[in-house]
């Protein structure tokens, strides 16, 4: 499988393109907008005008998108993947949805005869830089098998979890997982920034010990800088903890804790923040403690 095609090429897709042609695919893309479209293309790969157009040049098309509508019009609607894919093609999300809408999405496609695997990703703009991402797929085995190659290209963690949606509950997962850590390390150097204790000491004295976290050590160092860039977006992060709140309520699981995490999103993006990376978190409780933590 040599021919793939990408359609979504924003702050991960981009770097997830590069990844693939640096290690010989030869790639077809698509995007809204031609200002990212020209880099890929520059390093090597074909442009297509169309999702249908991507698909009749591929034998697997991924795409990187922001949400389960976006997903949906690309793949079944006008001029979409399924329009321009042939039986057997292979199709991978790799965005994070919900995971009902990808069962949805895959039980459509597989009336045309094309394969779907879910296969949200985690790690953020560095990780898709640098091709150590982690994949959690959900699909058949002989489809995840038929993909890991190329999965691999693009990562280090490369995980199927089960059936087709298992990706994308996988993913709904790791996100409570990391939107409540970043809560958490938050708490605590605002917290010692207001007992008058240098916070970068804080860190360094817990980061070893079981407050230790991947989180922790991604996240404390830029809190402590003040910077907020993004590598992924407080809009994009509160995006999917709706997507976890919602499949939460379909199976009456209570998560409380991710629901206020959202409310305080919610009041970081009515303050202007919905684009800062989702450590600016802490500005919640900067603002509440009337403090910054700073090293």
């Amino acid at each position: 499988m040599k021919r793939i095609g990408f359609i979504g090429l924003g702050v991960m897709g981009k770097p997830m393109c590069i990844n693939l042609l640096k290690t010989g695919f030869e790639l077809t893309v698509m995007s809204r907008s031609a200002a990212n479209v020209a880099p890929i293309v520059a390093a090597g790969a074909k442009a297509a005008d169309s999702p249908k157009a991507v698909a009749e040049q591929a034998d697997m098309v991924i795409t990187m998108l922001p949400n389960s509508p976006e997903v949906r019009s690309v793949v079944l609607g006008e001029n979409g993947v399924a329009e321009g894919g042939r039986p057997g093609l292979l199709y991978a999300d790799m965005s994070s949805i919900a995971p009902l809408a990808s069962r949805e999405i895959a039980t459509e496609l597989a009336a045309k005869g094309i394969r779907m695997l879910d296969a949200p990703v985690s790690g953020g703009e560095p990780k898709a830089i640098d091709g150590t991402l982690s994949v959690m797929v959900g699909g058949a085995q002989g489809d995840f098998d038929d993909c890991l190659p190329v999965f691999k290209a693009m990562a280090a963690s490369v995980v199927r979890v089960g059936e087709i949606g298992a990706g994308n509950v996988a993913k709904l997962a790791n996100q409570v997982v990391v939107a409540l850590n970043i809560c958490a390390v938050s708490e605590a150097l605002v917290l010692a920034t207001k007992a008058g204790v240098e916070p970068d000491l804080v860190y360094q004295a817990i980061r070893g010990g079981l407050a230790g976290s991947t989180v922790l050590d991604a996240k404390a160092p830029l809190i402590m800088d003040g910077k907020f860039t993004p590598g992924f977006r407080i809009n994009l992060h509160a995006k999917d903890l709706a997507n976890v709140l919602e499949t939460s309520h379909e199976l009456n699981v209570s998560l409380p804790l991710t629901a206020q995490v959202m409310e305080i999103m919610q009041a970081l993006k009515a303050d202007g923040l919905g684009d800062a990376d989702h450590g600016a978190l802490v500005r919640h409780w900067e603002k509440l403690a009337k403090v910054e933590v700073r090293r």
